[in-house]
This record gives structure tokens, sequence and C-alpha cells, in this order.
């Protein structure tokens, strides 16, 4: 038997997870979980990096407490945030930015004047966002160029295994997300990082996922009355992590849905893929366990209903996700679309505001109901993901069998349901603790508990059970019906 603690952050909430591996099955038990978000700080978006680092001990109090034989932990976060520590006194510089701060839209324009789009994508692979962390460095020095001074920077989840420890390098998953790294040599990419004028010394060095990334701290051990547990490199982006957990077919085609605030679909490919195609689709090539690449595409997920839901409940409403779901059956499928990338929606603010205001600027009838606001979101995801997954399926010459969706977004049976009505393929949903799953069994490969991440995910298949959807004919031709009007109004 073996016990391992993960902690999976994500945009609104963190947990900590203990997994208890044995006899070939992984079992989990919450033992923590903690709000997170954007916090605003003057005109800046930023995270609570030290509230963040306190949860953090706060879980590890708690796991310990429970389960004194835990054998490590690790962390897993979003992708393309960051923290600059001082090299010296390893303070951080400053409260590190939320990918949604706007600071980067000039970034964007200045880098541009630099470069092109066709040229980062030939030298990344990675899909073209003004949040990806080479906007976001560039903003930085552009605004604080003192930051970058005597600095290192560390993505988000090893600045958080730095406070408990760990060692001062980077793991090439959530490195991967940066738009600064060779995806051939799976290391930064120099010649890009110096015509962006960037200094080359606050890059640490990259290490691979299920590896040892330091020991807890004397002091962390000596508050937690434990001894010095290793302090594991998973797929520290948490995607990497969802994606390990996939209970995928071990021969054939599959593809994936990694369902969050951000949805993130693709397939596990050897090796980059950078044609000119791939980047107008945008398409991108991010890192997984095994030497695997994930070649995928950003989609903005269950933001929407998030969003949605806050700005609804600040104004008096009492609502659940659940409740949410329930008003939008309610009102008659394929009336309206919206493009659930559009940038308008990308920021926070009022959602239902601006999903009424797409509708309006696209010469649809605009939804006014909260119900009606609800189902144009769901039939757009739906009729977005089978978009996506077509221009996959072209893009690697696949045809797909079936489609795994895993993450907290497989709770919503509508979208399940509804995605598998809009594909016309069978939706596999499951397991909801996907990133945790990954996570804990990233832990289990690097301590030589589990062999690869091919028994990795033999596990997966044999301790978690699946949700099964099958295509409703009656829907499948609604939505056949509608793909042509939907793809003018999103712009595919």
């Amino acid at each position: 038997m073996h016990k391992y603690l993960a902690f999976d952050l994500g945009a609104s909430s963190g947990r900590g997870i203990i997994g208890t591996l044995d006899n070939g099955k992984l079992d989990l038990r919450e033992i923590h979980r903690f709000p997170n978000g954007p916090v605003k700080v003057g005109n800046a978006f930023t995270w609570d990096y030290p509230r963040l680092v306190s949860e953090l001990k706060t879980g590890l109090k708690k796991a310990l407490a429970s389960d004194p034989d835990i054998e490590g932990v690790a962390i897993d976060t979003w992708g393309v945030d960051y923290v600059l520590f001082d090299v010296d006194t390893h303070e951080m510089k400053r409260l590190p930015y939320n990918y949604r701060d706007e600071r980067t839209l000039a970034a964007a324009e200045k880098v541009l004047q630099k470069t092109t789009l066709e040229a980062l994508y030939e030298k990344t692979g990675i899909q073209h966002m003004t949040l990806n962390t080479l906007f976001q460095l560039v903003a930085h020095q552009t605004e604080h160029p003192e930051d970058l001074v005597n600095a290192k920077f560390l993505p988000i989840p090893d600045a958080l295994a730095f406070a408990l420890g760990g060692d001062f390098t980077a793991e090439y998953t959530h490195c991967s997300t940066t738009e600064l790294l060779d995806p051939a040599t799976r290391n930064w990419h120099w010649q890009l990082i110096d015509e962006l004028g960037l200094p080359r010394s606050i890059f640490p060095e990259i290490v691979p996922p299920c590896s040892v990334g330091g020991r807890l701290s004397d002091e962390i051990a000596a508050e937690c009355h434990c001894a010095k547990l290793p302090i594991f490199k998973v797929g520290s982006h948490d995607t990497a992590s969802a994606v390990a957990a996939v209970p995928a077919p071990e021969t054939g085609d599959w593809a994936y849905l990694s369902a969050g605030t951000w949805a993130l679909l693709g397939a596990e490919i050897g090796e980059p893929q950078k044609s000119e195609a791939c980047r107008r689709e945008s398409f991108t090539n991010e890192g997984g366990l095994g030497g695997k690449i994930r070649f995928l595409t950003n989609i903005m997920g269950s933001w929407l209903f998030q969003e949605t839901r806050r700005v609804w409940n600040e104004a008096g409403e009492n609502l659940s996700f659940a409740d949410m779901e329930k008003m939008a059956l309610a009102v008659a499928p394929g009336q309206r679309f919206v493009n659930p990338n559009d940038a308008t929606f990308a920021a926070p603010g009022d959602m239902p505001k601006r999903i009424q205001d797409f509708c309006r600027r696209t010469g649809q009838s605009v939804p006014e109901t909260k119900g009606e606001i609800l189902r144009t979101i769901y039939d757009s995801l739906a009729l977005y993901f089978a978009e996506k997954l077509a221009t996959l399926g072209n893009l690697r010459n696949a045809d797909f069998a079936a489609f795994n969706v895993v993450g907290g977004g497989t709770r919503d049976r509508l979208l399940m349901q509804l995605t598998s009505d809009a594909m016309n393929l069978p939706v596999i949903a499951g397991p909801v603790e996907a990133t945790a799953v990954g996570n804990l069994l990233g832990q289990a490969i690097a301590a030589k508990a589990v062999a690869d991440l091919a028994a990795a995910r033999r596990i997966v298949r044999d301790s978690f059970e699946v949700v099964n959807y099958a295509p409703r004919a009656e829907m499948v031709k609604l939505y056949a019906e509608n793909r042509a009007r939907f793809a003018q109004v999103a712009g595919k």
C-alpha cells in the first residue's frame, strides 16, 4: 500500500486529496478544500500567493494528522502564470499576475513588432493567446523592469512547491504552456528569449514530470511534525495530469476533453505537429507524461457558466449549477449561438450581458431570460466541441470511435449529453477528479510504485466508474441542421 497527497489548484478552487494505491486500485479522499480566484490589487488582477501557501500548509497538516504514513506530496495548477523571486533572498518580487489581467494586450502589440504569429508558432508550436507567459513577461518587463533584475522565474506550481521546500527548478509540462519552449528540444527557446529581450538568467532548469523536486523544508517538517517528505514533480500543469488519467484504450485513435474552467480538447501524440494548418486552427503542442505531446486546443469551458452564475448570485440570486442546468433544459434548443472563445468573454465581468450583446451584434434574437442565456451557452459549447473534434480528426487523419471527457465538467450531465449529440459519437465521461488522479499516479511513477503511464492508465480503468452517453437521433438531426448557422455566427 502507498499513500500520496495531491494538491490540485484550479482557477476557482483548490483541493488537497489523499490517494491510497493498493493492489492495483486507487482510492481518493478529499482532506482540504479552499476557494481561489483573481484578486484585484490597484488596477491589476493577481493571485494571492501567500494565502495559497498558507492553504497548502493547512492541507498538509490535515493530511498528516489523518494519514501520517503519506509518502510524498505534489502540486498541479492552471497554466501560464508565474512568480518572480529574488535570487538572494528568495522573496517574491510582487504578487503574481492573473492570466486574465489585460496588461498583455499592449505587450502582444509590442511582440508582434519584432516577429510574426507564424514565426512564433514555428518556433514553439503553441496556440496564440495573449495570456501566454511570453506576453506576460514582456508586459512585466515593460511595466516593472526592476523585477527581472537578480530574479528567478518559477511557474506557479513550482513556486508553491518551493515555499514548502522544493528546489529551484521548473517542471516540463507547465513550462510547455509558456510559449517560450522549443517543443523539439523540450528546453527553453533561447533564440526567441533573446529576440524578445528577456534576460536568460531568470529562467530555471527544466526537469521532467515524475521526478523528485526536493523535500519538505526543516521548518515545514517541524511545523507538521513529520519527516522531510519528498516533493514530487508530476504533470504540474493540471491538464497534463488530467490527460494522464484518461482511461484511454491501449490501441486505436482516441481523443479527450479535459473539462473545467477551461476545456482542453485534443489527442496524445509522439512528436509536435506545427503545420500552418495547425496554427490556423489554434492547436497547440504542450508537454505530457511519458514523453508524449498534448496536441490540443484551448476552449473557454465552464468559465462561461461560472461568470454567469457569479453575476446573478451577486445580484441576490442563490443559483446552483444544478439549478442552471434545469433552467436551460426548459428552453428549446438551437435558437441562438455564441463563439465560446470570443475575446469579449475572456475577462471577468457581466457575462450574461456579453452573451446578449454577442447575439445582438450577430443579428440573432437576444436571449432575455436566464434559461435562454444558459441554453445559448450549452448549445454553443456542444457545437464548438464537435467542430474542434472534426478539425482534430482532419489534422491527424484520424477517425475517432469515441470521445473521453474527464474533470469536473463531467458532473454537468446536460453538457455531456449535448456533446454526444453534437458529435454523433459516444461520450465516455470520467473520472471526475482526473487531475488529482493523474497527480497521484505521477507521484507513484516517480516513487517507482507504478511502472509507467500505460500502467497508470490501467489503474484508472480498474479504479473508477465512467458514465456513457449515446447520441440521440432527434438532437443529432437538430444540431446537424444548425451546424452551418453556428459556424457563420461563431466565425468558424
